[in-house]
């Protein structure tokens, strides 16, 4: 999840949206085809319930951020809605961010923008943000140790229209603007800047504690969702839509910002988010033309006819995602037999990822074989990963273990000669191992249910016993977490909630809590110095050669299981709908919309 630019929860939780696509709770304010409206369908149980541009741990639902950067423009916007991930100057209110030669700092100049209260938008709005975020950051969703704000060293504003950010050592430029300037939204701190509704605005923010009451004020009224269209807070913005009506229930209603003056205007007046409930219901609301932007499974691929033939358009929505299932490195079972390299290549040569991505996946997905999306081209994969270093074969599977020890007793491959010899099972791993493994999967979805079945009959065939077990996918991620082998909660082996993607990027798709040893989302403790220093040098190098080492050298090492990526969703849009593409970071983007006839 990603504001909640974060992508732990919600890339996970995106998971059940794609899932559950549904039925709606709400109706619209026009009818379907009305040029004067949208109706976009939100995905199943996927509840808006935040309106401060600035993400919590309980509210990373990513409609969330995609309301709120449309309220209030990022300072960096960042977003593969123009077919490519990129910085999008049309939707930022900076316009320039000019690092120094040293790689230390960067000096950010602001459009000649206004609130829409019409005070002009300065660089006090910016340092109103640094000042919130510095003084509660472990209360804010985007926060990583190290990470900003902490080598934020100081913010100085140079005029109402320029101010420089001094870091605590060199940084890639790319990595310092995708993944950490793009998450600074401008404030209107002479609206927002008072810790009651009853006080004076004051430059309270600039002092710790002043900065702290201020959080306080801004959570608790934003944890009223009933007042979002009345209460003032929420009426100045920057962005090309406010807020109409926002139900309790789910239901948003955005009417075009007549005062935006900003460079993505936009076209259309009322934006109506319709929430759903079931899957069924959703796709019987695109059946009756009342939706003109939906979404269907890829198992309803073979029911396209039946929406084209209605005016729709279906088209997958890419992910900048990668999927996978983690291994638990400190199971007491198991935990052995992981750290085994062979033992991982047996594992990932037994998976046909193009069959899977090809007939389960209704030819939606792609296959990944490393740490960096491959659904999009990009600067930051590497030759070793695109190739596949293990292609599928059970065959040379089966040998792998053989050859390090393991011999097939009752269908299942068991050690037979322990020991760390070069022809032996390996360090830990004890005479009479058998090589059979428990996965807890995300329960919910026909096609991850296809896979998982399609994976164990692979395995069998190497000679690896592969057990299933679903639960939902707040209940997998609660039940597989980062813990130590003499803890109850170890128990579990792999893990898997990628039905939409395990996990969704920032533009620069960086390892730092994936794969760094003691990473917060690093759920199996994979741990390896050298990719560590490939992974800090990737956001520290001038070069984007780090990241593609880092690419080959985890495509090599397999720190999980590598799985297709599944599109985000699969879209159903009424013709005549367009001006824009599917953002692969997964949020949308009402102002891009129009109707082209």
């Amino acid at each position: 999840m990603s504001p909640a630019r974060t992508r732990l929860v919600a890339g996970a939780t995106l998971s059940v949206g794609v899932l559950l696509l549904s039925a709606c709770s709400g109706t619209s304010d026009a009818p379907s085809g009305s040029r004067d409206a949208i109706n976009y369908a939100l995905p199943a149980n996927f509840t808006p319930n935040w309106i401060l541009p600035i993400g919590t741990a309980a509210h990373l639902n990513t409609n969330n951020s995609s309301i709120s950067d449309t309220l209030w423009e990022p300072l960096i916007a960042y977003d593969g809605s123009t077919g490519k991930i990129g910085w999008n100057k049309k939707g930022s209110i900076a316009t320039a961010a000019d690092f120094a030669d040293d790689g230390k700092s960067v000096r950010v100049t602001l459009g000649d923008r206004h609130w829409s209260d019409g005070k002009p938008i300065t660089s006090r709005d910016v340092e109103f943000w640094f000042n919130l975020i510095k003084a509660n950051k472990t209360k804010w969703a985007g926060y990583n140790p190290g990470k900003k704000p902490d080598n934020w060293t100081s913010f100085k504003a140079e005029d109402d229209r320029r101010f420089t950010l001094t870091f605590d050592r060199a940084y890639n430029s790319d990595w310092m603007l995708a993944n950490e300037l793009s998450d600074i939204t401008p404030l209107p701190q002479h609206v927002w800047g008072k810790t009651s509704d009853s006080a004076a605005v004051s430059d309270a923010d600039r002092s710790p504690a002043g900065a702290k009451k201020i959080w306080t004020y801004l959570n608790n009224s934003a944890k009223r969702i009933g007042s979002y269209a009345s209460n003032p807070l929420w009426k100045t913005i920057s962005g090309p839509y406010g807020v109409k009506s926002f139900s309790t229930a789910g239901k948003v209603v955005l009417a075009a910002n007549k005062k935006y003056d900003g460079k993505e205007k936009p076209q259309i007046s009322t934006v109506n988010l319709l929430p759903f409930t079931t899957a069924d219901a959703e796709k019987n609301a695109l059946r009756s033309g009342t939706v003109d932007y939906g979404y269907i499974e890829a198992t309803d691929l073979d029911q396209k006819e039946q929406f084209t033939a209605q005016g729709y358009e279906v088209k997958p929505w890419s992910g900048w995602a990668i999927t996978y299932m983690p291994y638990n490195f400190n199971n007491p079972q198991m935990g052995a037999v992981f750290k085994q390299l062979y033992a991982r290549q047996a594992v990932q040569r037994s998976i046909d990822q193009e069959n899977l991505a090809k007939v389960i996946y209704n030819g939606t997905a792609v296959p990944g074989y490393g740490p960096v999306p491959q659904g999009q081209k990009s600067d930051f994969l590497s030759p070793e990963q695109a190739k596949n270093p293990y292609p599928f074969s059970t065959s040379a599977a089966r040998s792998l273990l053989t050859e390090h020890g393991w011999t097939e007793k009752g269908g299942v491959m068991t050690c037979t000669k322990p020991g760390d010899g070069p022809s032996e099972c390996g360090a830990g791993v004890d005479k009479g191992t058998k090589f059979q493994m428990q996965v807890l999967s995300q329960s919910g979805s026909t096609v991850t249910d296809n896979m998982m079945s399609a994976i164990q009959s692979s395995l069998a065939k190497t000679g690896i016993k592969f057990d299933i077990k679903t639960a939902p996918v707040n209940s997998v991620l609660s039940q597989t977490p980062q813990c130590t082998a003499k803890q109850d909660i170890c128990k579990w082996q792999l893990s898997y909630f990628g039905t939409a993607g395990s996990w969704y990027f920032s533009a620069f798709p960086t390892g730092d809590s994936l794969f760094q040893t003691k990473g917060g989302s690093n759920f199996g403790n994979y741990s390896n110095p050298s990719v560590d220093k490939l992974i800090s040098r990737s956001t520290t190098s001038s070069s984007n050669a780090p990241i593609r080492e880092y690419s080959a050298a985890l495509a090599e090492d397999l720190p999980v299981v590598w799985l297709p990526e599944p599109v985000y969703q699969v879209s159903v849009v009424k013709e005549g709908l367009g001006g824009f593409s599917q953002d692969s970071l997964a949020n949308f983007h009402p102002a891009q919309w129009k109707w082209t006839d």
